[in-house]
């Protein structure tokens, strides 16, 4: 391994401390008793407080003077300075852990523990009067610091492949970001408050299955040694909790990672989280209604307003949202009617609008390319599209009043798809026919099609509730709420690309 200038001097250092008798990694741990978010609160509206305190975090700054520095720490609720003097850190003759540990070998980024009382400075600055100190973790990789060219601030952790492949450096020196990762963790807390009202029990379902399903997605496949048999990342959890409902269930949702082997970009990972709801005795009408209650409900409690800013746009989330049925929408949008169109007549329509399509695609995907070309892209304040094609919707009940329908919807906002749901088809015998069709699509060539599930269609044989289903894009739905333009901006850790290593 080939080390930097700086890595090497760290390294030194690391060895000179351990030659001083000082363990750089202590087993120990060191007594927290507040935080600095705490301190720059209550101090010095009360500064009776923090007489004794004693915290770590991470050097992040420096200012040796002599006989007495300031330096500036951080922890996980935010950064603060603080100052120490050598003859009281070393009141003794021995000067070791003020002029050769602190000044000399430690370095920005490095962890260590400290103790004293809290006190505001000529300046005006909250700072922590340090009275002992301990190094908790030396760091032996310096973190990237701001830097200044041609009278431009610039951070030299700002490019986002660096920030994605190394989140661990981002959070340090960035630690607004985390202010995002806490919100998405809230939103997940908000939807499983309101479900848990509602009476519905979080399950698990497997992620390793014998066969993929509940979506159209190519799945990831591996291979069980000791069963000898391939088995696949799931690409969705609907099947397993529609057994459920067979089962008695009356409500069940889950928080699932999905993984789907398929293109990347800033709306797309490979794996992902969904939470997936299904509900006996109720449709897909039923299930807008709470849709637009609980992500309402989520707004409001992240931002305590119905209104959200997103890049240029002000996105209102309070009820009730807009409504188009998917022909209503590409009608719109286009001025074109398909809706008795057969699949010859779609792909002259989609070739007439400029909308890429292959020959593998059956009615379904050529209607799903048109509305994704020309009007979802439009669609950003929270809107339903409901009524799909049928060829759409392998798991969707046919419409009650329309031919050719399913009841589905999704919802869209900010230009792309937040949430999927149908009324549930509950006909085996309708089911197996769809399954069928799905098959004859992956004879085409179609990567993405459904297979057919024998033990589902069992299931559904001994009866299942008419049920409406749901499932929402967790990832999706945090960009928006977080404003953050990429999924990698919500995801700790998307998936990268091999790092190049020139």
């Amino acid at each position: 391994m080939e080390l930097s200038e700086q890595e090497l001097i760290r390294r030194n250092s690391l060895q000179e401390i351990i030659n001083l008798g000082i363990d750089p990694y202590p087993a120990e741990g060191w007594e927290v008793n507040a935080t600095i978010g705490e301190i720059l609160e209550k101090f010095p509206g009360d500064n009776t407080l923090f007489r004794e305190v004693s915290l770590g975090g991470r050097i992040m700054s420096r200012r040796i003077m002599g006989a007495a520095s300031f330096a500036e720490i951080q922890d996980a609720s935010g950064r603060m300075q603080f100052y120490m003097k050598r003859d009281e850190i070393c009141p003794g003759e021995d000067k070791t852990m003020y002029n050769t540990v602190f000044k000399r070998l430690l370095d920005i980024g490095d962890i260590i523990g400290v103790k004293g009382f809290v006190f505001v400075t000529q300046m005006g600055e909250t700072t922590i009067h340090v009275k002992e100190y301990r190094l908790l973790a030396k760091a032996l990789r310096p973190l990237p610091v701001v830097k200044e060219k041609e009278g431009e601030v610039y951070d030299a952790f700002t490019d986002p492949e660096q920030r994605y492949r190394q989140r661990y450096v981002d959070l340090i020196v960035n630690p607004e970001i985390r202010d995002v990762f806490t919100k998405r963790t809230r939103l997940i807390n908000s939807m499983r408050s309101y479900l848990d009202g509602r009476g519905y029990l979080e399950v698990e379902t497997p992620i390793l299955q014998p066969l993929y399903g509940g979506a159209a997605a190519r799945p990831f496949k591996t291979h069980h040694n000791s069963l000898d048999m391939t088995l696949y990342l799931r690409i969705a959890n609907e099947l397993y909790l529609k057994r459920l409902i067979v089962g008695g269930y009356d409500g069940v949702y889950e928080f699932s990672k999905d993984f789907r082997n398929e293109g990347m970009d800033r709306f797309h990972n490979p794996e992902f989280t969904q939470m997936e709801l299904y509900v006996a005795y109720k449709d897909y009408e039923w299930m807008m209604a709470l849709v637009e209650e609980m992500v309402e409900k989520i707004a409001l409690d992240l931002h305590g307003t119905s209104k959200v800013q997103v890049g240029d746009h002000m996105i209102e989330f309070k009820r009730p949202w807009k409504r188009f049925t998917m022909f209503e929408a590409i009608r719109h949008f286009t001025g074109i009617d398909i809706s008795a169109m057969d699949e010859t007549g779609l792909r002259q329509t989609a070739k007439q609008l400029g909308v890429d399509i292959d020959p593998t695609m059956g009615k379904g995907k050529l209607i799903d390319s048109i509305f994704g070309d020309k009007c979802e892209p439009f669609l950003i304040q929270p809107t339903f599209i409901t009524d799909y094609p049928v060829e759409m919707s392998p798991l969707a009940k046919k419409h009650r009043n329309r031919e050719g329908l399913v009841e589905r919807f999704e919802a869209i906002c900010n230009g792309k798809e937040i949430c999927n749901a149908f009324s549930e088809l509950n006909d085996p015998i309708d089911q197996r026919k769809r399954f069928e069709y799905q098959l004859e699509l992956g004879k085409r060539g179609d990567q993405e099609s459904m297979v057919l599930d024998e033990d589902f269609l069992r299931a559904l044989e001994h009866g299942m509730p008419p049920t409406a289903g749901l499932g929402i894009g967790i990832d999706r739905l945090a960009m928006i709420i977080t404003n953050s333009p990429s999924i990698q901006d919500v995801i700790f850790f998307p998936q990268m690309r091999p790092e190049r290593r020139d």
